[in-house]
Parts: C-alpha cells; structure tokens; sequence
C-alpha cells in the first residue's frame, strides 16, 4: 500500500474475518495459501491463529512492496509472492510445494486500491483511467478510447449487468470524438450524458456497473477466479478447505456453481451457463448450505462488507475434475481491438 491510501496494512480489517477463519480453521504446522493478500489482513490473522505457514499472492506490486513488513514480522512462515493466483500451483511448485491445507480468496478489488486515486478504480476520485491490477497491460483508457461501440455496449452489458449499456457506449464514443477520455472523471462524465447524474433517489451512483465492468473486463477477473477454483482444486490435500468470500453477482455465481457441481448438486442454470455439466465423483463436501453474510454491525461499520458472501468447503479424497470453463457461467467475450 501507498501513503496516498491513507490506511495502513496494520489497520486494514478485512471483510468476515471471523467467518473466514472458523471456516478455513487454521491448525499447526499446516500450510495455507492466501490468494488475494491485498494489505495482509487474512493472512496475519491465519499466521497469528496456528503456528502455521502462509503462501500469500497478489498480482499488484503496490501490495507486495506494503507487504513486506509483515514479511519481516513473520519470518520463515509467511512468503509473499507477486503474481496471480490463477496459477497457484506453479508458484507452490517455485517453492518446493505441491498440496497445501487451505486456500482463502477475497475476490475483487481491494479497499486500498480503490482508495488510491492514481489507479483509477474509483469513480468518486479523480486519477487516471487505468484499472490495471498488475500495472501492466491494456487499461480501461485504451479500451473506451480504442473500442467499437457494439463491443463497448457487449462488456459493459455482460461484465456490468448494466440495462443502459449501448446508450452508455454510445456517450463514451461521442465524448472520445471531441476529447480523448483519460481521467476517471471523464468516464464519469461521458456515462452521465447517458443516464443523467446521480439523483437523490438513487442507491448507487450510475457509473457505478460501468466501472465495475471495466475493471472486470481490463484484469480477466472472472476468467482468473475459475482458474484459481481449478487450482484449489488440486493443491488442497484431503480435508483441506477453501474458502471465498465475492462481492459481486457475477463472481458469487460462478464460486456457488463450482461447488455445486464439485459437491454432486446440480445448480440452477441460467442465460450465460450452459446446462452441459460432466459430472465426476464429489471432490468437495459443502460446509454449510448456501453462503454467510456479514453480521449487521460489519455490514453497518463497513460499506464494502455489505454485498459480501462467503462459500466454503473441503476437499475429498476424489480426483480434480477437467476444467470446466464453459460451464461455470464466464461471458464469452473476445479481447481483440475493434
């Protein structure tokens, strides 16, 4: 984390930290792998839990670099890794290491980034338009200045769940004609000529889907989190649990349609998930029915805990099934210029 956040790794709390710790039950001398380490809250709360150890990922340098002091505080048992959980096995194997004894994800965009207005993950400050986790790559600056407006339309519609999608990208693509968008601000300003600005009535604020679906679509998140489920998959050792809390409906769907398929139930199918499933013997054991919510003090004390929901569940003695992308409800969407 930078200074400019103005929240130390120290005093980072994060989302259903209780939750996630009765569910993933930390014990000694096991290994845990936190996936998304963002300012290092779970994965001091499982260091200091068991004498355990910590295999943490965040594909952000911001985190890793603000990580480092936990680092030095937990020595030989926390090991912090710059990349993406993805391909969770292949830093394990860097490491000498091949089953661990739980995975813990917190999907999405982390508080820190969304405080740091030079990343440009905020629509409520004013920074570039960048969105780019890893720092490297296309930013959502070159998608909605690059972009035909049909694709536009397409990955704000699919990754946004936004009803006004081709009247919002028919706004970016007008404002671009004049001046390129580059700030945040802009965005903002380009979608409010599609919507109108935020009214009294409103929840949430209308550029809201849109940046959610930028973000979303810049960093390959979904396409990331299934990667990261197969992964889970087949690094945890029998009885070695995994446990997700999402923010989203997009994530949430996905997390909760893997494990029902992973633990022998068959979920629902919708518009974007195919009913295809190849069923395999369980590999997982569900540990509660549905998913946890925050408590009501959390969700009051804490606006981004509001939406959370937490999945969790073991691994059984069962082989990892074949991937299964296509089954797990990710829009199919091409990442091409147009």
């Amino acid at each position: 984390m930078t200074p400019e956040s103005g929240q130390s790794q120290q005093s980072h709390v994060p989302v259903m930290l209780d939750e996630v710790l009765r569910a993933l039950g930390p014990k000694d001398n096991a290994i845990y792998v936190d996936g998304t380490f963002g300012a290092g809250g779970y994965s001091r709360a499982i260091l200091e839990a068991a004498s355990c150890r910590v295999v943490a990922l965040d594909r952000d340098p911001a985190a890793v670099a603000g990580g480092q002091a936990l680092v030095d505080k937990f020595v030989d048992r926390l090991k912090l890794v710059e990349g993406r959980f993805g391909i969770m096995s292949e830093h394990l194997a860097s490491l000498g290491l091949v089953k661990v004894q739980g995975v813990v994800l917190d999907v999405g965009v982390s508080s820190m980034q969304l405080d740091e207005a030079a990343r440009g993950f905020s629509f409520m400050r004013e920074g570039p338009l960048d969105m780019r986790m890893s720092q490297v790559g296309q930013s959502a600056a070159d998608v909605v200045n690059t972009y035909s407006p049909e694709m536009l339309a397409k990955v704000i519609f699919l990754f946004g769940e936004e009803p006004r999608s081709r009247a919002i990208a028919k706004a970016i693509v007008g404002q671009r004609l004049v001046l390129p968008i580059v700030t945040t601000i802009d965005l903002v300003k380009a979608v409010e000529k599609a919507t109108g600005p935020q009214r009294a009535k409103d929840r949430t604020h209308p550029a809201t889907r849109t940046f959610q679906a930028l973000r979303i679509y810049v960093n390959a998140e979904l396409e990331e989190l299934v990667d990261a489920l197969h992964e889970a998959e087949k690094i945890l050792e029998v009885g070695g649990r995994l446990v997700v809390v999402s923010f989203h409906s997009l994530e949430d769907r996905i997390v909760k349609r893997f494990l029902a398929m992973r633990s022998g139930r068959t979920p629902e199918v919708s518009r974007h998930m195919p009913g295809i499933i190849q069923q395999g013997q369980p590999s997982f054991e569900l540990l509660f029915k549905g998913h946890l919510d925050p408590t009501k003090e959390e969700a009051d004390g804490n606006p981004r805990a509001r939406s959370a929901k937490l999945r969790a569940a073991s691994r059984t003695a069962a082989p990892a099934w074949p991937d299964s992308r296509s089954d797990l409800g990710i829009p199919r969407i091409e990442r091409s210029r147009h």
